[in-house]
C-alpha cells in the first residue's frame, strides 16, 4: 500500500488539474506562454499518475477497472468483478 502522504499529494494534484483545466486550455489556444508559466506546475495533467483506487499502488494499473493487478486478481477470484472469470486452456 502506498503511504497516505503520497495518496494525498495525488488527490491535491487532481484537484489542481480540474481547477485550472479551462484556464490552461484558453492560454494555450491564445499562445500566451508567459501567463501559462505562472500557473502552478501541479496543474499540468502530465504530472498525474494512474494509481490503484484501493491501495494507491502506481504500478500494474489496469485502466479499465481503475485498480492494480494484485487487487484485480483478488477481486476477480472472489467473484466481485462482474463478467470476469478465470481462464484456463
Amino acid at each position: 500500500m502506498a503511504k497516505e502522504s503520497i495518496k494525498a499529494r495525488q488527490r491535491k494534484r487532481e484537484a489542481l488539474v480540474a481547477r485550472y483545466a479551462e484556464k490552461r486550455a484558453a492560454l494555450k489556444a491564445e499562445g500566451n506562454y508567459d501567463a501559462l508559466q505562472r500557473i502552478p506546475r501541479n496543474a499540468s495533467p502530465v504530472r498525474l499518475r494512474n494509481r490503484c483506487k484501493l491501495t494507491g499502488r502506481p504500478r500494474g494499473y489496469i485502466r479499465t477497472f481503475g485498480i492494480c493487478r494484485n487487487q484485480f486478481r483478488l477481486l476477480a477470484s472472489d467473484g466481485k468483478i462482474p463478467g470476469v472469470t478465470k481462464s484456463s486452456w
